[in-house]
């Protein structure tokens, strides 16, 4: 199989990205491995691997107006690269959750939802995020068929909006910057999303000009 130059660059580009993102988790192996947790280790790993999801949720959700804005076509490709690394990294902070910081302690768990009733938004979007990343393959794409495969991936719109009010939730009163920040990323790019698919729900209005096509003349009479 022979690849087009694009091709070779898109393919290191991804290789590279993919190394990328696996930066975070290093560091994660790094603090297991030193024990250098700068604090306490359980908050260290929930707020880290908290705050890389929602990195490569905006990275995921950004490709599409990149693309368009900048033409490069080829960005697409990337894109269902990073919607894993979404689902990785949230897959983390769940089991940051449940086993590192509860023991997968059932009591403790439900202690600690009723405590932080913002861990009930979080799984939420953890439970949105699975069918995502399940069918982010081709054959899910010839199964579902592209019209209802696009209406199931839209739902990451919606886990945007989740994570946003689980990072605000969680986020004491003079913490508010950051999550703040998210907040109108995830907003612009709704907006954005929003804007574009108006645009293209509105038909082309005819031509005034133009005069319409006559099939059948009109009999003398």
């Amino acid at each position: 199989m022979t690849y087009t130059p694009q091709a070779r660059h898109v393919a290191l580009i991804k290789a590279c990205l993919f190394a990328a993102c696996l930066l975070p988790v290093t560091r994660l192996l790094w603090a297991f491995s030193t024990n250098d947790w700068a604090g306490d280790p359980v908050e260290f790993v929930q707020r880290w691997t908290g705050i890389w999801t929602f990195n490569f949720l905006l990275l995921t959700v950004s490709i599409t107006p990149l693309r368009t804005f900048t033409q490069w076509h080829w960005l697409i490709r990337l894109r269902r690269m990073l919607g894993l690394f979404v689902f990785f990294y949230a897959t983390l902070h769940f089991l940051a959750f449940v086993g590192f910081a509860n023991d997968f302690s059932i009591d403790s768990i439900a202690r600690d939802v009723s405590k932080h009733p913002f861990v009930v938004v979080g799984f939420a979007a953890f439970l949105l995020l699975i069918p995502l990343a399940a069918t982010s393959n081709q054959l899910a794409l010839r199964k579902l068929g592209g019209r209802r495969w696009q209406e199931l991936h839209r739902n990451v719109y919606l886990v945007s909006i989740l994570a946003c009010v689980h990072f605000f939730w969680l986020s004491e009163v003079s913490a508010m910057l950051w999550p703040l920040a998210y907040t109108l990323a995830v907003a612009g790019l709704l907006g954005w999303r929003v804007r574009e698919r108006r645009r293209k729900a509105i038909p082309v209005p005819p031509s005034p000009t133009a005069k319409p096509l006559r099939f059948f003349s009109k009999k003398p009479d």
